[in-house]
């Protein structure tokens, strides 16, 4: 009998419905199941876990290129791993607008190829910038010359070979730029249905600023998937930074100890003082 209501609470709902206090409509919501689609036509091969460890080692790469490429530009670069997605390598090509600048990467030992996708305008500012100019931002967008894509190749070869220290703990890759596509149509490296990771890298060039795509196709990672969990990465790389970083003979890999060190470390971090994270620990110390 405790789902009859009594009559004072009869007359109290609908004093309730009367008055605007109750919407009908409302209740019905509440009470709905929450369904979430899944589509079988594109099932999930990367999961969360593999998208945020990705990520970080991004933020690795991030870093490396803000040291880096200051070199060979001679202008301030700033670096941020914006997001990463998982979709379709069709979605990712059909976004694609002509010119645009594909570096085909071989990822050996890894089998296939990756791709860099480089905003045109970041490759127009590098060009200005290795010519001497000031790397202004284009007012036209045209095709680049095969001089421009020459001048473009090397800073790409640049960019290519700094992948390889934020993989180590994943897998030894030797990265290798095998080509620069201007055309999204003669970048076909995978099947049009097949899954891909995307991480999607802003770049800051002096005042031109633009967005880097780094398309990681799932048959690519297929044999180191399982290593792409934070847990996996974060154990290695503390390890490792311990007894590299640190500078003396002790062996850091008791669990303690790592655990002690990275406190001791997040309290003085300038990127989060009193505030930091382990990541931010680990990758201030392979910035420094």
């Amino acid at each position: 009998m405790g789902d009859v209501l009594s009559q004072n609470e009869i007359d109290n709902l609908l004093a309730a419905l009367s008055t605007g206090e109750l919407d009908v409509d409302e209740i019905k919501d509440n009470n709905e199941k929450k369904v979430k689609e899944y589509d079988f036509a594109r099932p999930s091969k990367f999961s969360k876990e593999h998208l945020r460890t990705m990520e970080m080692i991004f933020e690795h790469y991030g870093r490396l290129l803000s040291t880096n490429l200051p070199v060979y530009l001679r202008k301030n670069v700033q670096v941020e791993v914006v997001n990463s997605e998982a979709v379709t390598y069709s979605e990712f090509s059909n976004a694609l607008s002509n010119p645009v600048l594909l570096g085909i990467v071989n990822f050996a030992p890894l089998k296939g190829n990756i791709i860099l996708e480089m905003a045109s305008n970041l490759g127009y500012a590098i060009v200005d910038r290795m010519l001497g100019g000031r790397g202004d931002p284009m007012d036209k967008v045209r095709e680049f010359s095969e001089i421009e894509l020459l001048i473009i190749e090397r800073i790409m070869i640049v960019c290519v070979n700094l992948l390889r220290e934020p993989w180590e703990n994943v897998a030894d890759i030797h990265p290798r730029l095998e080509r620069i596509e201007t055309n999204s149509q003669y970048a076909q490296i995978i099947s049009p249905s097949e899954m891909i990771a995307i991480v999607t890298i802003n770049l800051k060039i002096g005042e031109v600023e633009g967005l880097m795509n780094v398309c990681l196709p799932y048959l690519t990672l297929e044999d180191v998937i399982d290593k792409l969990n934070t847990k996996y990465w974060y154990s290695n790389l503390q390890t490792k930074l311990m007894n590299q970083m640190i500078g003396n003979s002790k062996d850091y890999s008791d669990a303690q100890d790592v655990e002690a060190y990275i406190t001791e470390k997040a309290e003085k971090s300038v990127i989060r003082p009193g505030g930091a994270s382990a990541t931010d620990v680990i990758l201030e110390t392979f910035a420094q």
